[in-house]
């Protein structure tokens, strides 16, 4: 029985004792810690999403998504009932170039409507895929628009509102790159290597465990689980063949914070934030990503070593048991990187990266505020017949956005994802972002007690009759009501 084991039944078996000290709160806080740091062999080699070929329609492509159920094989000798696109568990990988112009034909084969959001995607919002987009069983949605924004990891995933928390959980997401020749590696699955980051529970039979899948009581953020998928792959490793290897990384989690970086603390050079390429490579030892934000990172490597990509507490900045709820105490092995007993040079990384100027406001810009609640913005649910902000097209705004601190000295974590745009954070609580975060994003991470403004730049996509979305990411605080509509248009008709 492995060290790691043994400490966890001393630890329960303690709890046990202490419990009518403390009282179930105290139980129920020494539960709450999880992990798995050496209790992988890292048997799996990591599955790759299969890049979906287009068909040229013209001077279109054209990309067929099937949302179905379907059996995955998650866990060694079992299988789960799990939800997919093109497959029973996640999504292809769709990748286009600027100026591409793309057709989605989604076709929902599930016993109940979903949605298919484009998330970090610029296009018009009738094309966005957000509650107002419905696809009912049997149903196929076609969507199109033209790429128009700088290289990027994008991704995709269902959008329903009341059901975006469950949907995601069970499986559909997939990756959207918007690429260019950026002079970073890139060699799809070889040198440029996808990391799609899940937590999950399980019960024994294998099938998905959705107990706190929604929020409330103990479930402060949403389900956390205790085992962790990498592009729906447990227990893996991937094994690497060049000197340098580009990994995108996306929180694909319901609720969990993932502070990524290696076990030997190794230096990364992180090259872009969600929504597109740094000015200039920046290095660091750790990123932390809330659900929905991305990040990729270039690292090195040499011939024959192997080493661990982690996830160590995030710095949630809770009180410590909300801390401790949420997942702050927790550190898991995400996956084991191989190198191959001899490695490809690689050329250096350039010293700037072909990225666009960050927003930025004028001195005559439009100021609005947005405080986060335990599940409300500005006081208020999401209501679909009410528009809350309307916004003049190509506008570059500030967005003040407060965690207030939810309940009287406590705190619940909070991030805040706008459809359709993207944004430069100005300040975290009134200080410059670390330079990891001066990249174009479109969700941030907003800790409790907290306000970080935004420099928010629009389309030029004018429509008085459909919304987008603003809201926060932690997909059971977006289920309960955590989210807002505005409209981008010169005038409201």
């Amino acid at each position: 029985m492995r060290r790691r084991t043994l400490l966890r039944r001393a630890g329960t078996v303690a709890a046990a004792v202490l419990a009518p000290a403390v009282g179930v709160g105290g139980w129920l806080y020494v539960s709450a810690g999880r992990g798995n740091v050496g209790e992988l062999s890292f048997r799996n080699r990591l599955r790759i999403p299969p890049l979906l070929p287009p068909r040229v329609d013209g001077r279109r492509l054209r990309f067929r998504l099937t949302a179905g159920p379907g059996l995955a094989d998650l866990l060694p000798g079992r299988r789960t009932p799990a939800w997919g696109y093109n497959g029973a568990y996640l999504g292809p990988t769709l990748r286009a170039r600027r100026g591409d112009t793309v057709v989605i034909d989604v076709e929902n084969r599930l016993p109940v409507a979903t949605s298919t959001h484009w998330h970090g995607m610029r296009l018009p919002a009738i094309m966005d895929g957000g509650p107002h987009q419905p696809i009912a069983p049997g149903a196929t949605w076609s969507p199109t628009w033209t790429i128009d924004q700088p290289p990027g990891t994008l991704w995709y995933h269902p959008h329903l509102h009341g059901s975006t928390a469950e949907h995601v959980y069970r499986g559909l997401a997939g990756l959207f790159l918007v690429v260019d020749d950026d002079r970073l590696p890139s060699e799809y699955g070889v040198d440029d290597v996808p990391v799609v980051l899940q937590d999950k529970k399980f019960h024994d039979d294998a099938a998905f465990d959705t107990n706190g899948l929604t929020f409330g009581g103990l479930s402060i953020t949403g389900l956390l689980g205790d085992t962790i998928l990498v592009n729906g792959t447990y227990d893996p490793f991937v094994e690497v063949t060049r000197t340098l290897t580009r990994f995108r990384l996306l929180n694909a989690s319901n609720a969990r914070v993932y502070d990524v970086g290696f076990a030997d603390n190794r230096p990364m050079s992180v090259v872009a934030t969600d929504a597109g390429l740094l000015p200039a490579p920046v290095p660091a030892t750790r990123i932390m990503l809330s659900p929905g934000e991305r990040a990729e990172v270039v690292v090195g490597f040499t011939a024959g070593e192997r080493v661990v990509l982690r996830s160590h507490p995030p710095a949630l900045h809770a009180n410590p048991v909300y801390e401790r709820f949420a997942g702050g105490d927790d550190t898991f092995d995400l996956l084991q990187v191989r190198a191959a007993a001899r490695l490809e040079p690689a050329p250096p990384l350039p010293d700037t990266l072909a990225a666009e100027d960050a927003a930025r406001p004028g001195p005559n810009a439009t100021a609005r505020t947005f405080v986060l609640g335990d599940f409300t913005i500005n006081g208020v649910t999401m209501d679909h017949v009410r528009i809350d902000q309307i916004v003049r097209p190509g506008a570059v705004e500030v967005w003040a956005v407060t965690n207030a601190g939810g309940f009287p000295s406590n705190g619940v974590p909070h991030n805040f994802h706008i459809h359709g745009v993207d944004f430069a954070v100005l300040d975290v609580a009134g200080a410059r972002p670390p330079a990891h975060l001066r990249g174009p994003k479109d969700t941030v991470f907003v800790p409790p007690r907290t306000t970080v403004r935004l420099a928010v730049r629009f389309a030029g996509y004018s429509d008085p009759h459909h919304p987008y979305m603003y809201h926060c990411h932690f997909l059971a605080h977006e289920d309960a009501g955590m989210m807002g509509q505005f409209l981008v248009a010169s005038e409201r008709t």
